[in-house]
């Protein structure tokens, strides 16, 4: 009976594991050493060494040095002070995602995205036209190697779950195919975190039960792991630990949200600065409701204090928008009830939820709305950044301030405590 094999392995049985999870090695820093072979055998981070911005993407040189995605990047100078870091180029790696994603669905049309670097596929429509899953696998290797010059590992499984951690065991660059009856051993031997929804709290949970290994929680009777854990949380972990994940590929999920955020250089407690940031990302936001033609109805705003709290606000609004004045005073308004007036924020977000396709939106007027108003003012300023560049017209509040008596032509003052692109720029 075959166990799991890596690619260069024994071969294994992959008979009925139809699920692959394809995830690109460190993607952001594999596309920058694409276009730059001279760092090649160097540490790269991807993300800026300066201000509280976190690492994008490490290079696997530069992991050697315990360097992580998400990890605040003066950390990560710290822990590798000789690493080449190359500010992130968001379009640069969209495009390249773009066709990634195209060859995965050039295999199957059931292909589910989780992010810019992976994706579930369900090949089993391709097993008469490509071969074995495995096989499959390995094509789509080859192909993202000689397109894209960059590479990716695979996991190869009966459930979206068992390949998404074969995949992770895989990397970097390789193969790995867990069979059918190796899948309970295959879980049983891992640490509990490594279960979906096991995160560090629930684990110290678990951990004071005794369960460090997903068979110690495997045979844990289900109900002491819902008392312990809660009713869903306990039945969904005890179905995991026996390789039970019933969830189907979902191709083209709909987008639920679209939303971004900033954290600043420095801690803020001026209104006016976290208003004019709420208005930045009220314009991104709504730009990129418009970009993907879609339209919600719930503005939502996250703020972080100092100290690390975040707490977020919503409302709900009679109608769907795509229009960053309606976003914004919404923004606006949530913020302005916090009576927030001197606390000291690190973080602040925007998000519209409850997106539908703009042509089923049934955009209305508003009381004050002219039929040509708002909406038709910033789809032209969508059209003048396109042509002359993202900020080519911007609200005037978003305009730096020029330093009293200073000649028009000389550098611009810049706002206090400004904000640096944050990770987290998301749609989930």
């Amino acid at each position: 009976m075959d166990g799991p094999a890596r690619t260069g392995g024994q071969p294994a049985d992959d008979t009925g594991c139809h699920i692959l999870h394809v995830d690109m090695d460190a993607f952001y820093a594999s596309v920058e050493l694409r276009e730059r072979p001279d760092l090649a055998g160097k540490p790269v981070i991807v993300g800026s060494p300066s201000g509280r911005s976190v690492v994008l993407s490490a290079s696997y040189v530069a992991r050697r040095f315990g360097v992580r995605s998400a990890m605040p990047c003066a950390l990560a100078r710290r822990l590798c002070p000789h690493a080449v870091f190359i500010p992130p180029r968001r379009s640069v790696y969209s495009a390249v995602s773009k066709q990634v994603m195209a060859v995965f669905r050039s295999v199957t049309p059931l292909v589910e995205p989780l992010s810019l670097d992976e994706a579930f596929l369900d090949v089993s429509g391709a097993l008469r036209r490509l071969g074995s899953p495995a096989a499959i696998g390995g094509l789509i290797r080859d192909r993202v190697a000689d397109e894209q010059q960059i590479t990716c590992s695979v996991g190869v499984a009966v459930t979206k779950f068992v390949a998404k951690l074969a995949s992770a065991r895989a990397k970097p660059d390789g193969l790995l195919v867990v069979p059918r009856d190796q899948t309970v051993a295959f879980l049983h031997a891992l640490p509990v975190g490594a279960l979906w929804g096991v995160g560090e709290r629930t684990e110290e949970s678990l951990g004071r039960l005794g369960l460090v290994t997903v068979a110690d929680l495997a045979h844990t009777p289900v109900d002491t792991l819902r008392r312990a854990l809660g009713d869903a949380v306990g039945s969904q972990l005890h179905e995991l630990a026996w390789g039970r994940d019933p969830r189907p590929v979902v191709p083209e999920q709909a987008e639920k949200s679209i939303g971004a955020e900033e954290t600043f250089q420095r801690d803020v407690d001026d209104p006016e600065v976290v208003l004019r940031e709420l208005l930045r990302l009220s314009e991104r936001v709504a730009g990129r409701l418009r970009a993907t033609e879609m339209v919600g109805r719930t503005v939502t705003i996250k703020i972080r204090f100092a100290d690390f709290t975040t707490i977020t606000r919503s409302r709900t609004l009679t109608g769907h928008t795509d229009v960053a004045r309606t976003v914004f005073a919404t923004a606006r308004a949530l913020y302005q009830a916090l009576g927030l007036d001197r606390a000291r924020l690190r973080l602040v977000g925007v998000r519209v939820e409850g997106l539908v396709p703009a042509e089923a939106g049934h955009h209305q007027l508003a009381l004050d709305e002219r039929p040509q108003g708002w909406r038709e003012a910033e789809r032209a300023v969508d059209r003048a950044g396109a042509r002359f560049g993202a900020g080519a017209v911007r609200p005037a509040s978003l305009v730096p301030d020029r330093v009293a008596g200073q000649p028009a032509g000389e550098r611009p003052r810049q706002p206090p405590a400004g904000p640096v692109p944050d990770a987290a720029l998301a749609a989930a």
